[in-house]
């Protein structure tokens, strides 16, 4: 009977030391890695897991912290504020050792959105002498990795990278170049962190608790369980079209005939627009790791919804810089570009009141955007042209975070007078003064009287104003510039950016009442 007896008592101690080492054993958050680049200027906070109990020491430069893993086994230092510089190595000593090589201090910025924020270095306008220039070793780049989850997670998937030739390709166009032209200016190291998923809603990157303590996303969660609800019908229904589908697509390839389009799977669990789920896999893991602000471009996933996007967009970064803990910390973003064909008479558009949407949220401080009403294309909503967007955001972030004295927004809309039949409109960010940019006269003016119907004027530069008239309005009351998809106008400032569009009027729009 002992043979048995000591079998079982070397298993149980195998399985036991297997067990130990599983756990004993100090893990760092995926974010914090070889050739990260911390923040410089405030408390950096580093963290991970190792047994519960555990002392966990943090050395790095001329700090020694050190901190007592609790029940979970989670643990967490803070840093003092850095200066800027590197490379350095980090040491923390747990239930084991591990040491970080490379490691950068500079600025740390958040690259987030939808597609046109996902679009890479490889797919915008000339990659190939973009990416063979991209050689920037004091840039770093972390990719997070695309993940829904039902809850907030813990820790993400990714690697920091050096800014090379052979790693730009896929990262995002906007942040890199973003990215490169602060680090042009500031000369000091950037980091920065992708994470952003094409054809998403705001809702998705916003935690469940601010959707659900607002009223006013209500509608946003029963439209969600309305297509949960929806989802084993619609399933079914896919699979049978995805059946004809790949009949037809065999046939075809068998005549050499072009293939049509494979049927859209309908949205449902696990999918990309659920609200709050890309907050959980891809917000949540990198919080609290110190940063300098946040790029975000995305709106177009909620342009059939921007009256609500008014609410929810400045919803999202309340929430965001809640969870940080970094108070109103810096969010720069894009404003939708033209897009979809022109049209030759005035109308409604839902793409112009997202945009609207989105100069309203200036109102949140610390916030800037980066106009790209000139930067679209009709037939594409991915414009390629993505260095001037990076550009411009940087920008703003030369001109509203560093206190850079440059130019860093076009002429937005501030205040209006009638005159008779004409109208006087004054700006903000003059940048030297108001142009046309290819012409004597500024185009894209609507106007409208009490009726509210709405002709195309004429719009001259006086010395810092614009007046505009139509021929067609004897009592003007309202002026609309740029609204539309896809304007044709030409308003700009000396500093060569453009106007934001606008409207002087709150009548309700096309997006008003949406569900």
């Amino acid at each position: 009977m002992r043979k048995p007896l000591l079998v079982l008592s070397a298993l149980l101690g195998a399985s036991l030391l297997v067990a130990s080492l599983a756990v004993a054993d100090v893990k760092l958050a995926a974010v914090i890695s070889d050739g990260m680049v911390l923040q410089r200027d405030i408390q950096v906070p580093i963290w991970g897991t190792d047994e519960p109990g555990r002392e966990v020491t943090v050395t790095f430069r001329d700090q020694r912290v050190s901190v007592i893993a609790h029940a979970e086994g989670r643990w967490m230092v803070r840093l003092k504020a850095l200066e800027a510089g590197g490379p350095f190595a980090m040491t923390v000593t747990g239930s084991s050792t591990v040491t970080l090589h490379d490691l950068l201090v500079g600025d740390v910025w958040v690259c987030s959105g939808q597609s046109n924020m996902a679009m890479s270095v490889q797919r915008a306008s000339n990659a190939e002498q973009e990416i063979a220039e991209a050689d920037y070793p004091m840039i770093r780049l972390f990719k997070v990795s695309n993940v829904v989850a039902d809850e907030p997670r813990t820790d993400t998937e990714g690697a920091w990278e050096t800014c090379r030739p052979e790693t730009v390709a896929g990262f995002s166009a906007a942040g890199y170049f973003f990215g490169r032209d602060l680090h042009k200016e500031l000369q000091v190291p950037i980091g920065l962190i992708g994470t952003y998923w094409g054809g998403t809603p705001a809702e998705a990157w916003t935690s469940k608790a601010t959707l659900q303590r607002n009223p006013a996303f209500n509608v946003i969660l029963k439209r969600w369980d309305q297509v949960l609800a929806n989802h084993p019908q619609a399933k079914a229904n896919h699979e049978q079209r995805l059946a004809e589908w790949q009949q037809v697509a065999a046939k075809a390839r068998a005549e050499g005939t072009p293939v049509p389009r494979r049927p859209r799977a309908p949205r449902g669990p696990g999918h990309h627009s659920t609200p709050s789920g890309l907050f959980n896999g891809m917000i949540a893991p990198l919080i609290p790791y110190a940063i300098r602000g946040a790029i975000w471009y995305q709106g177009e996933g909620n342009a059939g919804r921007a009256y609500e996007y008014r609410k929810l967009f400045p919803a999202m970064i309340r929430d965001w810089r809640r969870h940080w803990g970094q108070g109103a910390f810096p969010f720069l973003f894009a404003q939708l570009p033209n897009f979809r064909v022109f049209k030759a008479e005035p109308g409604d558009s839902d793409w112009a009141e997202l945009r609207e949407a989105q100069l309203m949220t200036l109102s949140l401080p610390n916030t800037a955007m980066a106009i790209t009403i000139d930067l679209g294309e009709a037939g594409d909503i991915h414009p390629k042209n993505k260095a001037p967007v990076g550009r411009r955001l940087a920008l703003a972030a030369l001109g509203t975070v560093y206190g850079d004295d440059v130019v860093y927004s076009g002429p937005i809309y501030k205040s209006m007078s009638v005159e008779g039949r004409r109208v006087r409109l004054h700006f903000k960010h003059l940048g030297g003064g108001l142009v046309a940019k290819d012409g004597p006269r500024v185009r894209a003016f609507g106007v409208a009287g009490p009726d509210g119907k709405f002709f195309y004027g004429n719009g001259r530069i006086d010395r810092d104003t614009v007046v505009v008239s139509s021929a067609a309005v004897r009592n003007p009351v309202a002026v609309r510039y740029a609204w539309a998809d896809n304007p044709l106008c030409n308003l700009y400032n000396k500093a060569g950016l453009p106007a934001s569009p606008f409207r002087t009027d709150d009548w309700p729009g096309i997006t008003a009442k949406q569900r």
